[in-house]
């Protein structure tokens, strides 16, 4: 009798058999089973099984779940799955705070042992967090056309793992001078995956300023600093033979008002009415040069001839505050002139014997602003001579560079 081999039962798989003796008898010796695993499982033993004659089948088959390999663990994330790393399973990829994941967030583990999709990692692409100050408004300091501002550095935050490489500024640091105007300051931090944060603010420096200050017809004006900022101080002064009236130096206050009074400039009025001649020549202190001219009749060759010299330079004159002072005769015959207007004799004298002018022969004394005798001449000079040696005096240069600024020449 034909021997007879067990029915083969293979779990999660099935057998296809051939046999020499018909479908029916699926395990009679020398039947041939090809064994197969269902899907999501693989095949442990031979791929076929012949029924022996001693009613065993030739090896033994088992239907294994398939598994696919561990997944790795992503940095700074993880990952949770259902029913392991079998077949068939769902892992859900997640990341920490301040992370955000690349890749496939849900894999699934396929029929080829493998997982689907791309392995997720975990990238911090939040940039780092950074808060500016708001707004530094500042008044520039009295006389300063700046403001020094300070302010904290801004604290720069990481969302992932809290560091920071590099905090960058752009504009001045704090505890800078910062000029009139809006400044634009921008703090930008880098994490170590190289997102940025930034943050603006602005300082904004205001300069307090009054209304602008003129010079005075027939004077000059001299302003510190800006010439009208807070602080600020302008100085006032007039042109040869004017005197000035009003404040001689004003200064823009806090409130935006000049302190003092408005200046003018008079016309310079000589008092020949004094009894010494000391008088006479102290109103001219600090106003003006004087070229005194002494001769001992007005028919005096080189008087004529001085006048006519100075004549034509009469603008020369004016331009280095010079008054010309006439003595001419001899006592008792004897008067004075200034201008137009006459001096009493006794004044006249007086001048002479102040001043140690000889009577009796033509003599110039030139007097600069201080009262102090700077040259004498027994005979007329030209008034390229006088100009010359009065542009070497120190206060004359000071003079001449306010001259030249409001453009003040002859023609």
């Amino acid at each position: 009798e034909t021997p007879w081999c067990s029915p083969i039962k293979v779990k999660h798989g099935y057998a296809n058999c051939r046999t020499p003796q018909g479908e029916y008898y699926k395990n009679v010796l020398g039947t041939r089973c090809d064994i197969r695993c269902q899907k999501g499982y693989e095949l442990h033993g031979p791929q076929q099984l012949i029924c022996q004659s001693s009613k065993r089948w030739s090896g033994k088959v088992l239907c294994k779940q398939k598994r696919c390999p561990t997944l790795s663990m992503p940095t700074n994330g993880g990952f949770k799955c259902l029913d392991g790393a079998y077949f068939g399973s769902r892992c859900e990829y997640y990341c920490s705070p301040g992370y955000q994941l690349k890749g496939d967030r849900i894999v699934t583990c396929l029929d080829n042992k493998a997982w689907s999709g791309r392995p997720a990692s975990c990238v911090d692409t939040e940039p780092p967090r950074i808060q500016c100050p708001s707004v530094k408004e500042k008044i520039a300091e009295p006389n300063k056309l700046t403001a020094r501002v300070f302010w904290d550095t801004p604290e720069g935050r990481d969302t992932a793992d809290g560091i920071l490489t590099d905090v960058i500024l752009k504009g001045l640091p704090p505890g800078s001078h910062f000029p009139e105007g809006d400044h634009k300051i921008q703090y930008t931090v880098y994490d170590r995956a190289e997102n940025k944060g930034t943050c603006k603010f602005l300082v904004k420096v205001r300069v307090r300023r009054c209304v602008k200050l003129n010079a005075p017809d027939n004077g000059y004006i001299k302003c510190s600093g800006d010439g009208n900022n807070y602080g600020a101080t302008c100085e006032f002064s007039c042109i040869g033979g004017y005197e000035l009236q009003g404040s001689p130096a004003r200064v823009c206050q806090y409130n935006l008002g000049w302190s003092g009074v408005e200046p003018t400039c008079a016309p310079m009025n000589i008092n020949v009415n004094v009894r010494t001649a000391a008088a006479l020549l102290d109103q001219f202190y600090e106003k003006r040069r004087l070229l005194i001219i002494s001769t001992p009749t007005a028919a005096n060759f080189f008087y004529r001839m001085q006048l006519g010299m100075l004549q034509p330079a009469q603008c020369g004159l004016d331009l280095r505050h010079v008054t010309v002072v006439e003595l001419v005769g001899i006592f008792p015959a004897q008067i004075g002139r200034i201008g137009v207007k006459l001096l009493p004799p006794s004044l006249a004298l007086q001048l002479r014997l102040l001043l140690r002018i000889p009577h009796y022969n033509f003599n110039i004394v030139v007097m600069d602003k201080h009262g102090m005798d700077k040259e004498r001449y027994p005979f007329p000079a030209t008034p390229a001579e006088l100009f010359a040696l009065i542009d070497n005096f120190p206060l004359r240069k000071e003079e001449m560079k306010l001259q030249a600024e409001i453009g003040q020449s002859c023609p």
